[in-house]
């Protein structure tokens, strides 16, 4: 997971026939997809990287390689996907009291739906990086599956490609007594199933069916601890492994049966990064109360390969050419060989950092909670910065980067006014 906050505003440009034709034809197919799309939390592989083929630009500011922009009302934390003609993300209006997914046009910024799922029942209580519209929503190019707190429990809801409800249900409960920080976790779709988790006391991994939302299998999460990362599926030493993080564990389930598979002591109690992989290694990390990083051998032998006293507790951390790419909570950027752990590099950035790092074209890219977006090199040997780049004054949501565009949520302040921008980057 990730750990949330927001801002911004802004226009949109003319909706040209061109947008408009793309926008038909993905109304009338219902399902509509590009080789690039970004349809979930941490990207089309799970890991945070791009499909390569892209040449997104390194460089922008507010007058300078903006495709374009557009106001997303209310706020939240929730990373845009993109799918065929759409960009998609959640938002909540904390003075209507309302929960929504919206839906803009990938070519123009236009807004194309805007469905409120929810009214009434946000969170009492939640942390400040946290809001009422954290998890990313998810889809499989037709539907797409959008999770929130609601009423004190973990709610999924279908959406079709026109912004209509196709089913919701009550997945369980989230009813923290230890820490009440609000929820973060995103839902991640694997062959007929949407999956959810509920790291708390009494909490829960769960699986329901994508055509109508019955339950599949459901597994206990129980422990005196509350956690805030998301699971994720990854083909690693030879099969699919449902990964979590969190409890004081590292852990690996049958995403068929929610069965355990496996789980090792490691990282901390919470955890709010998803884990990643590479080969048939794991790589967690966490940061409260403790610092630990680590990596695990994924084929059940419960091998510790190798760990650390480092900490990425809100971000993801992203895996490349047998090497971790870091950023911590402080703005300090890590690199270590995959194999055995060893630092290769660090460089203090500036913090605090909350979002995830997005890896296109060779380059990282890592946002602070500021608005300040780093590039630099996805280079072992030595760290080469290549750009800094400022949107609005906040950011919670990581950057998402379908071939030459990136989607942006950042947020700007004028005394007490906070608005939010999706903002497109690239060439025009």
């Amino acid at each position: 997971m990730r750990r949330p906050t927001n801002r911004p505003p802004t226009p949109r440009p003319a909706f040209t026939f061109a947008p408009a034709l793309a926008l038909v034809l993905f109304t009338l197919l219902g399902v509509s997809t590009a080789a690039d799309d970004w349809p979930g939390w941490r990207g089309p592989s799970g890991n945070g990287v791009a499909v390569p083929g892209g040449e997104p630009v390194t460089s922008w500011s507010d007058g300078e390689n903006i495709v374009w922009k557009a106001r997303v009302p209310g706020r939240g934390h929730s990373t845009p996907i993109v799918v065929g003609a759409l960009v998609v993300l959640t938002t909540a209006d904390e003075k209507a009291k309302s929960q929504s997914v919206m839906a803009f046009d990938r070519r123009t910024g236009k807004v194309v739906w805007s469905t409120v799922v929810h009214r009434g029942g946000l969170a009492a209580e939640s942390h400040k990086k946290n809001s009422d519209a954290t998890p990313t929503v998810t889809s499989d190019g037709a539907t797409f599956f959008a999770s929130f707190c609601h009423r004190d429990s973990v709610r999924i809801t279908a959406i079709d490609s026109r912004g209509r409800k196709r089913w919701s249900r009550d997945a369980g409960a989230f009813t923290p007594r230890l820490y009440r920080f609000g929820y973060a976790p995103s839902p991640v779709l694997w062959g007929d199933r949407v999956i959810v988790s509920s790291d708390f006391e009494k909490g829960f991994l769960a699986a329901f069916r994508k055509s109508d939302g019955g339950e599949i299998w459901r597994t206990p999460r129980t422990s005196a601890h509350v956690s805030y990362s998301s699971p994720i599926v990854g083909r690693v030493a030879g099969r699919d492994q449902l990964l979590l993080s969190g409890r004081e564990m590292v852990a690996s389930y049958d995403p068929r049966d929610g069965k355990l598979l496996w789980s090792t002591p490691g990282t901390t109690k919470a955890t709010c990064g998803t884990m990643i992989w590479e080969g048939d290694v794991v790589f967690a990390s966490g940061g409260y109360p403790k610092r630990e990083t680590v990596a695990l051998r994924a084929d059940g032998s419960k091998e510790v390969v190798w760990r650390n006293k480092h900490k990425c507790y809100e971000q993801s951390m992203l895996v490349h050419d047998g090497h971790l790419y870091a950023v911590n909570d402080n703005g300090i950027a890590l690199c270590w060989r995959a194999a055995d752990g060893k630092e290769m590099w660090s460089r203090r950035l500036a913090g605090p950092i909350s979002a995830s790092p997005t890896l296109a074209g060779g380059h990282v890219y890592a946002t602070n909670e500021r608005g300040t977006t780093f590039v630099f090199k996805a280079d072992p040997e030595r760290y080469v910065a290549v750009a800094t780049n400022q949107l609005g004054d906040e950011a919670f949501a990581s950057p998402t980067i379908c071939g030459d565009r990136i989607f942006l949520r950042h947020a700007s302040r004028k005394g007490r006014e906070r608005r939010e921008t999706l903002y497109c980057v690239g060439k025009k």
